[in-house]
């Protein structure tokens, strides 16, 4: 049965889906221990140095990218639902203990089927606020961003 969350994109939707080949467990991991963040969340050649997680409802995250010129890029949110290994969702509409940022821009689905002998269904799912930010996060790469990120994170889950 396929959920409302899985439905096919709306226009205010970007969504990239892969096949990884490593168990839905280590995904998890690369996306809920602070030190493994670190090392694929932003497509190289953008290092992200520091990795902040509280992963739990309510709970901060706040991640931040450095572009190869050294200019700092900070990702501050909020978790709005957590289920281990299956299931993430957060958001920057707020920025801490359910404080309104000041210019929300989406809320992020992530999902994490498991489609046996140790191969994962990977989905995320940005929900923008207007059509207007969805073009943004387009313009701004978002297919081929997440995508490198995509890779290094199935890279190194094969890998812990």
């Amino acid at each position: 049965m396929t959920s409302k969350a899985d439905a096919a994109p709306s226009k205010r939707e970007l969504v990239l889906t892969r096949i990884i080949d490593a168990p839905r467990e280590k995904l998890y991991r690369c996306w809920t221990d602070p030190e493994l963040v670190k090392q694929w969340f932003a497509p190289r050649p953008w290092t992200t140095p520091r990795a902040e997680l509280d992963v739990r409802p309510g709970g901060t995250c706040l991640v931040v990218m450095c572009s190869p010129e050294g200019q700092d890029m900070a990702n501050p949110g909020v978790y709005l639902e957590v289920v281990r290994n299956e299931r993430l969702v957060f958001t920057d509409a707020y920025t801490e203990a359910w404080q309104p940022a000041e210019k929300p821009f989406f809320t992020c689905i992530l999902t994490f089927e498991d489609l046996g002998q140790g191969k994962t269904r990977y989905t995320a799912r940005a929900r923008h606020w207007t059509e207007a930010d969805r073009e943004a996060h387009e313009k701004m790469g978002f297919h081929q961003g997440w995508g490198i990120c995509a890779d290094q994170l199935a890279a190194l889950a094969k890998t812990i």
